[in-house]
């Protein structure tokens, strides 16, 4: 137990030290984490307890709390308009770039069909971890590349149940019959969402509603942690992963009014054990092994990199996204994925692949890992400077001397009927979206519209704010409303800036911010309804 206490307070020593200095330096905390897990490993022999089944069960509840409070921000009524995102190009990911990782597994490297497979579908991964950690802390989850990487993910981690059971049945050498195991599978997706959709969701409200009402803080917080780690076990008890059971418990709680409480609870839980699960991947690191096969591991990386690049590139292109929204997606999903790791364990354990294969393969993964924080937060950037859209008018220098302005933020159903009104009483307005399409039909409607994220200082320095009239916030997500809001706030707190809701939710999570107008979409259709009564009753008389 002594032991166990001064390797936790060293382990936790350390991983500060260390993060406070990559954090002066601009370095993603990940990359710390993972030095902690290998300099603890070393520093004590623990080689071994890298591999640990409880160990990795304990930072693998970082990734479920992850995937929890992406569940949170994608409700069912969401994940509909995501359906896309996520079914789309979540199978058309995986699927091509299988394919042609096997080709090159089996054909280039002349690996067996089984590891070829193993090996293909494992690099078909990305990293959820590291990505939508830094997508979630950026804010770019919010943006066009940020809801395609966000979709393909959900979707890749509904595949690695799949990929695992593919993986049993070719362990067991076909002693089950593949049509069993498809049958027991689709039964037990019918009953973990039956039972999760239906008790669940009753139990959810139930708990919640009386924790909150109790007013002491560890209740709320009990039963929040009790919701995630129950879902969790159900869903691995019925074969699944644990995240896919948390996923579909923040789904629910995000059909509840309790949403925005439970996230801003679990984070700092979701932080530290996100921050385990690092550890324990530095912890896995050979560095021997590494050193003799740098140059391998280092090949075989960007080899995957640019193969993945290039398939979710074009595959993008072809669903019509934008070249600079299809080249950041792509960018951001090139590393491999941490299920990988599960992924290449059960395979070796299974006599699939070589162990030392395995080892090899994990490297590659741990590498892919380390290396993505120290590019990803370029990608934005990067894109943005070498892509220029010629479809769209991205060029703001004509409103270097605009003053006295209307700037309208985002131009679909009530941005539309915001600039005709606009229109009538002659104002000048300029029209802001980050959408493609809303910006093509703005233009279309001969109105000066630009492509950009108004949440972006950059973008609100160009359209210069500080001498807008107004700011008219038309937009119907939430979050991106309360993001964009923080934004114009901190760049300019003078502005008069007014917003649009449509829920008592949506107003009070905006209270405490300085808006100077908030319109409340049913108190005025009431007021013009009662307005319209009164107008008519006068016409009568």
């Amino acid at each position: 137990m002594d032991y166990i206490l001064l390797y936790i307070i060293t382990a936790l020593g350390f991983s500060l030290v260390i993060n406070i200095i990559l954090k002066k330096l601009g370095i993603s905390q990940i990359i710390g984490y993972i030095l902690t897990g290998t300099v603890i490993s070393y520093a004590f022999g623990l080689q071994e307890a890298g591999h640990s089944h409880e160990l990795e069960t304990v930072g693998e509840f970082g990734i479920v709390l992850l995937m929890f409070t992406i569940g949170l921000e994608i409700s069912l009524a969401k994940m509909g308009s995501m359906k896309k995102e996520i079914f789309g190009n979540g199978f058309m990911q995986i699927a091509f770039t299988t394919l042609l990782v096997y080709l090159f597994a089996n054909l280039l490297f002349h690996l067996d069909e089984k590891t070829s497979i193993i090996v293909a579908l494992a690099f078909s991964l990305s990293s959820t971890a590291v990505v939508l950690t830094y997508l979630k802390s950026s804010k770019e989850i919010y943006t066009p590349y940020g809801q395609n990487a966000t979709g393909i993910l959900i979707f890749q981690d509904i595949a690695v149940i799949p990929i695992l059971i593919l993986i049993g049945f070719l362990t067991s050498e076909g002693h089950e019959s593949i049509y069993v195991i498809l049958g027991h599978t689709l039964f037990s997706v019918v009953v973990v969402i039956a039972v999760l959709f239906t008790v669940g969701k009753k139990v959810v409200s139930w708990l919640l509603h009386f924790s909150a009402s109790s007013q002491l803080d560890e209740l709320f917080m009990g039963s929040v942690l009790f919701i995630v780690i129950s879902a969790s076990l159900f869903a691995h008890y019925m074969g699944f992963t644990y995240s896919l059971g948390a996923f579909v418990a923040g789904m629910i709680i995000a059909e509840t009014k309790y949403h925005h409480k439970v996230e801003s609870e679990i984070s700092p839980f979701k932080d530290i054990l996100l921050g385990t699960f690092f550890v324990v991947v530095g912890m896995k690191i050979d560095l021997l092994l590494f050193m003799n096969n740098i140059v391998l591991i280092i090949g075989l990386f960007i080899s995957i990199l640019l193969l993945k690049t290039l398939v979710m590139f074009a595959m993008l292109r072809l669903t019509k996204a934008n070249a600079a929204t299809a080249l950041k997606t792509a960018l951001s999903l090139s590393q491999v994925g941490e299920f990988s790791f599960v992924i290449f364990a059960l395979a070796s354990s299974g006599g699939l692949i070589e162990e030392r294969t395995a080892s090899i393969l994990v490297l590659v993964v741990i590498f892919s890992m380390i290396v993505t924080p120290f590019f990803i937060s370029k990608i934005s950037s990067f894109v943005d400077a070498k892509i220029k859209e010629k479809d769209v008018v991205t060029d703001m220098s004509s409103l270097q001397r605009r003053e006295d302005h209307v700037i309208v933020c985002g131009y679909s159903y009530v941005g539309k009927f915001v600039t005709k009104h606009l229109e009538e009483i002659d104002a000048p307005y300029v029209v802001i979206d980050n959408s493609n399409k809303h910006v093509q039909e703005a233009l279309d409607d001969g109105i000066e519209a630009y492509l950009g994220d108004a949440t972006k200082a950059s973008i609100l320095e160009a359209l210069h704010i500080e001498k807008a009239a107004a700011i008219i916030v038309t937009l119907d997500n939430p979050e991106k409303k309360r993001l964009l809001c923080e934004a114009v706030l901190e760049y300019s707190k003078d502005v008069n800036l007014i917003v649009k809701v449509t829920s008592l939710a949506e107003k009070e999570m905006l209270q405490d911010l300085n808006i100077t107008t908030i319109v409340d979409g049913k108190v005025e259709v009431a007021r013009v309804l009662v307005e319209r009564m009164m107008t008519c009753q006068l016409q009568y008389k």
